[in-house]
């Protein structure tokens, strides 16, 4: 029985929590909320933050995971607790943000791209210390490229396959593809009690492009004749 309730306590990992996850229409956003609902979260999905905090506290009583994967504007405020989105002081939980490979490379995307990207990393940052005082964690995913809705109307392609193979034919790791459900993995683990003690950290899933130098070719292989 003791082994049961043990393998139980593995696979929902974020059992009675409740997340809040923007961009949660397609691609990343939604396999992530698909996967933190199968491990028994409650999930409000949007686009949009507009009082979700607030709407989502007066629903389940409290917010113990925001997945930022979609951007939104807001006033110039100078401390994150000043936006009264939830009361920090009675609520341990968890913050997540999407970045990208671009904020920690450059010359993978547009300037803009990339400034954006690297901003996420640094409020990231700045977030892990502020809030770290009342319990809470700020962690961010930094993925390599994936086939989404969003990345082919980037890449101006249609057939998924297409792009794949342009990934892949860019990618360092051979013989397996980064998808969606990868990152939602990685977004768990933050999520759940397996990570409370991390915090201020910039997860790469990237399968070590941004570690290798490709042009020194010192560990390539000769290819078969």
């Amino acid at each position: 029985m003791a082994t049961s309730s043990c393998l139980s306590a593995i696979t929902r990992r974020l059992e009675g929590k409740v997340a809040l996850i923007t961009g949660g229409a397609s691609g990343i956003g939604r396999c992530t909320a698909k996967l933190f609902a199968s491990h028994g979260a409650k999930v409000v999905i949007a686009d949009i933050q507009d009082k979700l905090g607030h709407t989502t506290i007066e629903t389940y009583g409290k917010l113990d995971i925001m997945f930022n994967n979609a951007g939104a504007g807001s006033p110039n405020k100078a401390r994150i607790v000043d936006n009264e989105k939830v009361d920090f002081e009675s609520v341990r939980g968890s913050i997540i943000s999407t970045s990208s490979i671009t904020s920690t490379l450059g010359g993978m995307a547009s300037h803009a791209y990339c400034c954006s990207k690297h901003a996420v990393l640094g409020l990231t940052r700045n977030l892990a210390i502020e809030l770290g005082q009342f319990g809470i964690r700020v962690n961010c995913l930094s993925p390599y490229g994936i086939v989404t809705p969003l990345s082919k109307d980037i890449a101006g392609v249609n057939n998924d396959q297409q792009l794949e193979m342009a990934m892949n034919m860019n990618a360092n790791l051979k013989g397996v593809t980064l998808r969606t459900d990868d990152v939602a993995e990685a977004a768990l683990f933050l999520a759940s009690d397996e990570a409370k003690y991390i915090s201020g950290h910039n997860l790469v899933i990237d399968g070590g492009v941004s570690i290798n130098n490709a042009t020194f070719k010192i560990f390539q292989y000769p290819q078969d004749s």
